[in-house]
């Protein structure tokens, strides 16, 4: 292990990385460069694995498959392991993670950090809810094993921790049993809000996975595409391909503003809608739809884009999603992958972590200027519905937005490491 200097798109300055490959020798590379943070694939959309000016630890290296039980379903790898991979070696197996989010291409320290989500929120809840154990260093020298009934308090604040109560260095994970790689699937348009609560209240005991497409361009009256899935036993009857596609440029100006966005999202609609109805499909271009189009980022330009996403609680849903599609629709900013879904009334794996029963809202915006003002409208819903923004996927909330929306900030506090800090934790915590 040696630290580099690193002048890549990682920040506003370079980084001092750190490469870990070996988790027996990960302490005494904490100990002599700090503070700093864990960094995997650098998937997050903010700043939460950025420490500008500082120290990376880059995790990729540790990317060993330790132990597993077929038996059980219990897995142990390092925490530079890819969702990816685990699903690919262990479908073939019968067994695969309970919880993925909308991108196979994560690390699980990075899954468990962030303690990430997937469409099937309201049957598994959490990926925190699935890791049994896992091994922490400590910038202090120590490492320290925890899980639900091992130290789980500090369990506790490292799911969801955003990587700043020590670095993870490998994790027990519960794995699933299953029938194969296929999924039953349906697709439903629907018209307005009522619609898709409706729909949501509908499949939630019958339909594992959740999600839904919305033309944010049509406010409040929105149309949408709801989709819905469950595990198949059967396939199609044919060999899955996986099919990828690249954005070969970066654009000199955004391909996502005015201009675009209505006809798109209309187009998308007509075409989409003409494929509602059941079908057998395999799991990775349901759940993971923007893993086929390589750079899509690129769309962008090169000022890049901010995604927000929002959750607010289920008694207060309609209205909160109501005045934020409309606010959306009246800046003229907008999203071509707009994701209206829910969460189940579930209990949170950690202190700081995003879900909570009701309704989350995710979109991409371009930066620009007017997204600005469109931020501070939709931050005065959220908080004003009970709501809060995920971390993982920001660069720009307020402090006072985070201190006010994650109550037990205080309590997680006391379990940080003061060797750990990111461009997050600076911006939202002062360190």
């Amino acid at each position: 292990m040696r630290p580099v200097s690193s002048w890549g798109r990682l920040g506003a300055a370079p980084h001092d990385v750190v490469e870990l490959t070996d988790r027996h020798a990960v302490a005494p590379a904490l100990a002599g460069h700090h503070p700093g943070i864990a960094h995997g694939l650098g998937r997050s959309y903010g700043d939460a694995c950025l420490n500008a000016g500082g120290v990376l630890w880059r995790t990729v290296g540790l990317d060993r498959f330790i132990a597993f039980d077929p038996d059980t379903g219990r897995l142990t790898c390092e925490a530079g392991v890819v969702l990816r991979d685990i699903s690919r070696l262990m479908i073939p197996r019968a067994w695969n993670l309970p919880v993925v989010p909308g991108t196979q291409w994560v690390t699980v320290g990075g899954a468990i950090a962030n303690d990430v989500h997937g469409k099937n929120h309201h049957v598994v809840g959490t990926f925190g809810e699935h890791v049994r154990r896992l091994r922490l260093v400590r910038t202090t020298g120590e490492t320290i094993d925890c899980g639900p009934d091992q130290n789980p308090e500090l369990f506790a604040a490292t799911v969801g921790g955003l990587g700043l109560t020590g670095l993870i260095t490998e994790a027990e994970l519960q794995l699933r049993p299953i029938g194969g790689p296929w999924l039953e699937a349906e697709t439903v348009a629907f018209s307005g809000l009522d619609d898709f609560f409706a729909l949501s209240d509908e499949s939630e005991a019958a339909w594992e996975h959740t999600v839904s497409w919305i033309d944010c361009t049509s406010g409040s009256s929105v149309r949408g595409l709801f989709m819905r899935a469950r595990p198949s036993s059967g396939g199609t009857g044919r060999p899955w391909h996986e099919r990828s596609r690249r954005i070969p440029i970066t654009p000199p100006v955004s391909m996502v503003n005015g201009l675009s966005l209505r006809p798109f999202n209309a187009l998308y609609y007509c075409l989409s809608r003409r494929r509602t109805g059941v079908r057998v499909v395999h799991y990775e271009p349901f759940l993971f739809p923007l893993d086929s189009i390589l750079d899509w980022n690129r769309l962008y330009g090169p000022k890049g884009f901010f995604q927000y996403q929002s959750v607010v609680p289920r008694a207060g849903a309609l209205g909160a999603t109501r005045d934020m599609l409309d606010a959306i629709a009246r800046s003229g900013e907008g999203s071509f992958l707009a994701v209206l879904k829910t969460f189940g009334a579930r209990p949170p794996a950690g202190l700081l972590s995003f879900p909570r029963e009701g309704a989350t809202l995710a979109l991409d915006f371009r930066n620009s200027r007017a997204a600005s003002g469109l931020f501070a409208r939709l931050d005065e819903i959220v908080q004003a519905a009970g709501g809060r923004l995920y971390p993982a996927k920001d660069a720009r909330m307020p402090r006072a937005l985070y201190e006010a929306t994650y109550p037990n900030l205080a309590a997680f506090a006391a379990h940080r490491d003061p060797g750990m800090s990111s461009g997050l934790s600076r911006r939202l915590m002062g360190s």
